[in-house]
C-alpha cells in the first residue's frame, strides 16, 4: 500500500508525535481549524520546521459549520467596512483562480423582488453587488471565473429558483460569488498541503498549557502527557483561544444553518438572498448544496457562558430561518420538512458593541503577555491572510530569520480518491473507497471524523444513522491495515 507525501493517517501521526516529543520546532501551532492549518502552511511554505496539535480533530470547531461561501463581503459593503469588502475579494481572488480553483465554484446568488422585499432593499442590494463587482475587477478576477451581476426577468427568476412565490414577483437581481464543495475539505486540503511540506500535524492532542517556547500536551488517545518545545507558539484555538490567553476578550456568536431537501424548494440553480425584514445589511440565504441539499442560513446570537464542545441550533433560531427564507415562497417550508441543523460559534473580539452582528470582522494577531502570539476573528474567506500575518508577527516576537509568505501563489493539493458509485447505504452518497481515502490519506481515525468531517453526511441524522455501521466497519479496517 502506498500513501503521498500528503498522507495524514495514524501511522504517520505516531511516528511524528514522537519525534515532536524530542525536538523543537520553529513553530508551534495550536489549533486544527482553517487558522491553525493556514499558519502550519505559511511556516513550511517559508521552510520553517512546523508541528501542528489539534485537541479533536481537524474542522473540528467552527470550520466546518460556515455558510460554505467563499465571498467578497457584500455585506461588508452595506455597513460601510471596506477594508474587509476588498481584503475579502482580494483572497476570493487568490482562492479561485490560484489556490484551490478545484475546491470552489462561482454560485448564482439571486435577490428576488418579490413583495417581501422592499425597494429600498432591492436599491441596497443592487447598489452593492455593482460595487462588489467593482471590488472584483480591482481584485483582477475575470468574468470567465465570476460573472458580473445583472438584472433577470420574473421568468427566468423563477427558472433559476422554482419555489419563489410569483405573485407580486417582479424579477430579481442577479450576482456571482464564489462556493466551496466542503469547507472542512477546505481545512483538512490545506493541513494536506502543509504535511506534504514537513508540517507535523497531530491531531487529538490537546494542549493543557501555553509558554513562549513551548506547550505541555497530552495525547487524547494514550493519555500520555509531554512537553512539547517550539521557537515561536502560535494560539489558533478560535472561541476557545481565551482559555489558553487570559488577554484577549473572545465574544462568541452563534451561526445557525438548517438543512433541507432540495427537491423541497423544485431543486434550485442558484442561491436566493432574503433580506431581513427592515435590513438593508443582514441577510437569509438558501444555498444549494452537494447531494440534493439546501442550506439555510444564517443567525447571528450571541453566546454567552463556557463554550460547548459543540454548539447546538435553538429551536427559536430553526424558526427565524423558516419565517424569512417563507416570506419569498410560493409554498411555506414547514418544521417537519428540516432534515438537519448545526450551529458554529465565531470567535469575535469584543467590542463593546449591543449586537454580534455589529461586530467588525476583521482579525487580530496579538502578542500575549506570555510571549505567544495569538490569531482569532476574521473569517473563512479571509484564512491565508490570517496566518500570513500571525507568521510575520511570530518571526518578528522571536527575531526568526525566513523569507516572505508565498502561499499567495501555492496551490493546494487535490484529493485522488477513485470513487466508485456503489454507496455503503441506501439513500447515501459515499462510497467505501471514499471512506478508506479519508482513514489512509485525510486523517480520520473513526467513524465520526468521516461522516461529520470529510464527508458531510452527518449533516442529516436520518443518513448519519443509515451509514454508521458501514462506515464504522471500514474505517476499522484500514486503520488494522496501516498499524
Amino acid at each position: 500500500m502506498t500513501v503521498s507525501s500528503s498522507a495524514l493517517n495514524v501511522a504517520r501521526r505516531k511516528a511524528e508525535l514522537a519525534r515532536a516529543a524530542e525536538d523543537t520546532a520553529d513553530v508551534l501551532v495550536v489549533g486544527g481549524g482553517i487558522t491553525g492549518v493556514g499558519v502550519a502552511l505559511d511556516a513550511a511554505a517559508r521552510g520553517l520546521s512546523v508541528t501542528l496539535i489539534e485537541a479533536e480533530d481537524l474542522a473540528f470547531g467552527t470550520s466546518r459549520f460556515s455558510s460554505k461561501l467563499v465571498h467578497g463581503g457584500l455585506r461588508y459593503l452595506a455597513t460601510g467596512d471596506v477594508a474587509t469588502a476588498r481584503e475579502s475579494a482580494f483572497e476570493r481572488h487568490l482562492l479561485m483562480t490560484t489556490i484551490a480553483p478545484h475546491l470552489i465554484r462561482p454560485l448564482g446568488q439571486l435577490l428576488p423582488f418579490s413583495p417581501a422585499v422592499t425597494l429600498r432593499q432591492r436599491t441596497a442590494g443592487a447598489v452593492g453587488m455593482a460595487l462588489g463587482d467593482l471590488l472584483r475587477i480591482r481584485a483582477g478576477t475575470p468574468r470567465t471565473v465570476l460573472p458580473a451581476p445583472k438584472p433577470v426577468s420574473t421568468m427566468t427568476a423563477r427558472r433559476l429558483a422554482p419555489a419563489l412565490d410569483p405573485r407580486g414577483l417582479r424579477g430579481g437581481m442577479l450576482s456571482f460569488d464564489g462556493q466551496l464543495v466542503d469547507d472542512a475539505r477546505l481545512v483538512v486540503t490545506v493541513a494536506r498541503t502543509a504535511a506534504s511540506l514537513g508540517a507535523r500535524v497531530l491531531t487529538r492532542v490537546r494542549a493543557l498549557a501555553l509558554r513562549d517556547d513551548g506547550a505541555t500536551a497530552e495525547d487524547a488517545v494514550t493519555g500520555e502527557r509531554a512537553e512539547i518545545r517550539a521557537r515561536v507558539v502560535v494560539n489558533a484555538t478560535g472561541v476557545w483561544a481565551g482559555g489558553l490567553d487570559h488577554g484577549i476578550d473572545i465574544r462568541p456568536s452563534r451561526g445557525t444553518h438548517i438543512v433541507l431537501d432540495a427537491r423541497d424548494l423544485g431543486s434550485p440553480q442558484v442561491a436566493l438572498t432574503i433580506p431581513h425584514e427592515g435590513s438593508i445589511s443582514r441577510y437569509v440565504f438558501a444555498l444549494p448544496q452537494q447531494h440534493g441539499r439546501v442550506i439555510v442560513g444564517l443567525t447571528d446570537e450571541d453566546a454567552p457562558g463556557p463554550v460547548p464542545r459543540v454548539a447546538e441550533p435553538t429551536e427559536s433560531e430553526i424558526d427565524f430561518l423558516l419565517a424569512n427564507l417563507n416570506r419569498v415562497l410560493t409554498t411555506p417550508i414547514t418544521r417537519d420538512q428540516v432534515r438537519g441543523s448545526f450551529a458554529g460559534l465565531r470567535p469575535l473580539v469584543d467590542s463593546g458593541t449591543d449586537a454580534t452582528a455589529d461586530i467588525s470582522r476583521r482579525h487580530l494577531v496579538t502578542a500575549s503577555a506570555s510571549g505567544f502570539v495569538t490569531v482569532l476573528g476574521g473569517k473563512l474567506t479571509t484564512y491565508r491572510r490570517m496566518a500570513e500575518d500571525a507568521v510575520d508577527l511570530a518571526l518578528q516576537l522571536r527575531s526568526l530569520s525566513a523569507p516572505p509568505s508565498r502561499t499567495s501563489s501555492l496551490r493546494i493539493v487535490d484529493r485522488a480518491v477513485q470513487a466508485p458509485t456503489e454507496p455503503i447505504a441506501e439513500g447515501v452518497d459515499l462510497c467505501a473507497a471514499e471512506v478508506a481515502y479519508a482513514v489512509r490519506e485525510e486523517g480520520a481515525m473513526t467513524a465520526d471524523d468521516v461522516l461529520d468531517r470529510r464527508s458531510r453526511v452527518g449533516l442529516v441524522d436520518l443518513d448519519r444513522e443509515r451509514a454508521y455501521a458501514a462506515v464504522e466497519t471500514i474505517v476499522t479496517q484500514t486503520l488494522a491495515e496501516l498499524d
